[in-house]
């Protein structure tokens, strides 16, 4: 029996406990997909803005699991020979010019020299194929920022999404006996077309409500206080409302609330504000945002929260 399958996945209070001790705190609709996604060995697609925890699912689930956390990071001009596989031309060359120099190439008819330059050992694995070799531990796979790759790489996707497997022409198809845990991450930068996201299931991670970001505080910083992790989770709270060009996210308010406890801040003031506004807010527009609404109503909204 392997890690993953011997994970209490019976219900979605057991994916719950599982993932709080192991650091991340979801909401019931997140527990949710992701009990559905490992009892029906579903890839789970989670868009949302930047920074609410879409990326740690995966981490969180290969540490739980014991996967291995398999992670593919997207972007424009991707393709099959940075995702998927390629040849190491290098040592394929240098195995022809040692066959050369043998006298092995002059014996053997260029059809047997060009197969030995196509044998698993000259392969070079990416990450899809690495994530559907046969293997006794499923993997974690973590597609990242998929919204960021073009068109054709999604629709290369669908091959290993719909029958876990990939066709190498030089080796044949290889397939997974267990197909791996597959988490998608998308900032929605750009719709996901259709027909990848009907082999998925679906959830949109939002940022978390106040008393829950104050958990997550809590369980990721012990050491603070719980009148400062208040504060700081209703600064956020309140920083988020001003229409910043990036608002701050769930990894942001942990730094935020860090670094406070680091200085020896106990109590929120617009001087700790100002001077630690770096840790959460990443943009000199939202900074100048912020002054101009004034440190003085974020202070007091973060002491006012009840």
């Amino acid at each position: 029996m392997t890690e993953s399958q011997a994970a209490d996945v019976s219900s979605v209070e057991a994916v719950t406990t599982a993932l709080t001790k192991h650091g991340y705190l979801p909401d019931e609709g997140l527990a949710t997909a992701i009990f559905l996604a490992m009892t029906l060995r579903r890839p789970l697609l989670l868009e949302g803005e930047a920074g609410v925890g879409k990326t740690e699912v995966a981490k969180v689930l290969a540490a739980w699991t014991g996967g291995e956390l398999i992670r593919l990071q997207c972007y424009e001009g991707i393709d099959a020979a940075q995702a998927v596989y390629d040849w190491d031309y290098a040592r394929q060359l240098l195995h022809l010019r040692a066959a050369e120099a043998s006298g092995e190439a002059e014996a053997r008819t260029s059809d047997a020299l060009e197969a030995d330059l196509y044998q698993e050992r000259f392969l070079v694995k990416r990450a899809l194929l690495r994530a559907i070799e046969p293997r006794l531990q499923p993997p974690v796979l973590l597609i990242d920022e998929i919204d960021r790759a073009d068109d054709e790489f999604e629709a290369y996707l669908l091959e290993v999404l719909s029958d876990w497997q990939v066709t190498i022409p030089e080796l044949g198809v290889v397939r997974a006996d267990t197909p791996p845990l597959v988490i998608l991450t998308s900032n929605r930068t750009r719709d996901v077309h259709d027909a990848l996201k009907r082999r998925c299931l679906y959830h949109w991670v939002e940022h978390p409500s106040f008393e829950r970001e104050v958990a997550i505080v809590h369980l990721r910083l012990p050491e603070v206080s719980g009148a400062l992790a208040r504060q700081v989770a209703a600064a956020v709270e309140a920083l988020r409302s001003l229409n910043l060009y990036k608002a701050p996210g769930v990894a942001e308010t942990i730094d935020w609330a860090a670094a406070l406890g680091r200085l020896g801040v106990t109590q929120l003031d617009e001087q700790s504000v100002a001077t630690t506004l770096g840790t959460v807010l990443k943009y000199r527009e939202d900074h100048e945002r912020v002054e101009q609404h004034g440190f003085a109503d974020i202070v007091k909204r973060a002491l006012d929260r009840k």
